[in-house]
């Protein structure tokens, strides 16, 4: 089969190139998936899991990739709650990872059926996005109704759901970003937005809760506008901000078929838009996702017309 292919992790996304893999076989409770499309995390290729296997062995040359949509085509031993030709979305294992690929094989659990009238773009690009908002807005935040929340990035893939879900929640939603984010901003929903470059970031007071995903100073500057007792919720990785009496939370993502059948159905009720900005074939991945231009949006690989 066809499939990006990353060798060497000082080269970042420059290293990637499109070679021939063997087709991925289904374990125990796995279910090899024929890939349609598949969303790419340009961090990943820092992440230890993507070179390493658990026992710290290096895996490489690995396929890159936990994003994706497509269609079963085999069920390992002991696999339950999906069948041969259903449509699915999802994530693979970190440590796993291959969905820049024709083929991959994937925990079923991980994965969530994909209804006929939600295409597999859309499924590829709201799967990582959608479960990070959802699990750091109700699961990490506890956002109740009439809160005000602050997203950095708010035109981001991420960013751009957090404000979604939040402003359906009944939160208040202040967005930031740079200037030229401003109106994809404010047209995913943000009540109010600040421009990092020309405006002060510190009049925004008494937050409730800051959803970050930028880290470093903005984070520690982020953490003086929450209200006493509010949270800050991160994916930007360890920070000593903290709110005053409040919580600081540092979260990665799980995979959770239950929470991934939520987000697709607000995106087929449209409640919930995606946020694409570049779809590529496969044969194009390696130029796709080394962009000469900032791209604002998911990049989802077709790897199937």
């Amino acid at each position: 089969m066809k499939a990006i292919v990353v060798t060497d992790q000082s080269a970042g996304t420059s290293g990637m190139k499109l070679a021939e893999r063997p087709e991925p076989e289904a374990a125990i409770n796995d279910v090899v998936v024929e890939v349609h499309a598949s969303g790419f995390t340009s961090g990943e290729l820092t992440w230890p899991s993507t070179w390493t296997d658990r026992l710290d062995r290096d895996r490489t040359p690995s396929i890159p990739g936990q994003e994706l949509a497509g269609v079963v085509t085999a069920l390992g031993y002991g696999t339950t709650g999906l069948s041969v030709g259903q449509r699915v979305f999802g994530l693979s294992d970190s440590y796993r990872g291959g969905t820049l690929a024709e083929y991959v094989a994937v925990e079923a659990r991980n994965l969530a059926p994909l209804p006929a009238d939600v295409d597999f773009t859309a499924g590829a690009s709201v799967a990582m996005p959608g479960l990070t908002a959802w699990q750091g807005l109700f699961q990490h935040g506890h956002l109740q109704a009439g809160q005000s929340v602050l997203v950095h990035g708010a035109a981001g893939a991420v960013g751009s759901m957090v404000t979604q879900l939040a402003v359906e929640a009944g939160a208040y939603v202040i967005g930031s970003g740079r200037a030229p984010d401003r109106q994809k901003a404010l047209d995913f929903g943000v009540q109010e937005f600040v421009d990092l470059d020309n405006n002060v970031l510190e009049d925004v007071v008494g937050v409730d809760l800051v959803f970050d995903v930028i880290g470093g100073d903005i984070a520690k500057r982020s953490a003086g506008l929450i209200r006493a007792g509010g949270t800050l919720v991160t994916i930007a990785g360890p920070t000593e901000a903290r709110p005053a009496d409040g919580l600081t939370i540092d979260f990665v993502l799980v995979s959770d078929r239950a929470q991934l059948s939520e987000i697709v159905q607000r995106v087929r009720d449209g409640r919930l838009r995606t946020n694409i900005g570049n779809i590529a074939t496969l044969d194009d991945a390696v130029a796709a996702l080394n962009p000469t231009k900032r791209i604002s949006g998911k990049t989802i690989i077709r790897v199937r017309p």
